[in-house]
């Protein structure tokens, strides 16, 4: 995993930045390796407690484009239409 600054908020409590962190994560794995999709889709939706209105999920899935080269959009999109128990984002 590279090492750069995760687009984060001032506001978040230390919990929701975990959540977010955590999710983030799972991004990167998806895109570097492999990951588990059950797990991956379980921080999905700890990530939508912290961010739940899709503005700013696209908000800060751009951001966090720009920074790592990885689409959490597409990302979650392969997530949730592969049908094996691990994926690895296709580029």
């Amino acid at each position: 995993m590279a090492n750069y600054s995760y687009p984060i908020d001032e506001d978040w409590t230390h919990e929701e930045l975990a959540k977010v962190i955590t999710f983030l994560n799972l991004v990167e794995e998806a895109n570097e390796a492999s990951v588990d999709k059950e797990k991956f889709m379980v921080g999905y939706k700890e990530f939508k407690t912290v961010i739940k209105s899709i503005g700013e999920e696209k908000r800060l899935g751009r951001e966090f484009e720009q920074i790592s080269g990885y689409s959490l959009y597409r990302t979650v999109q392969q997530a949730k239409a592969t049908e094996t128990k691990r994926f690895k984002m296709e580029n």
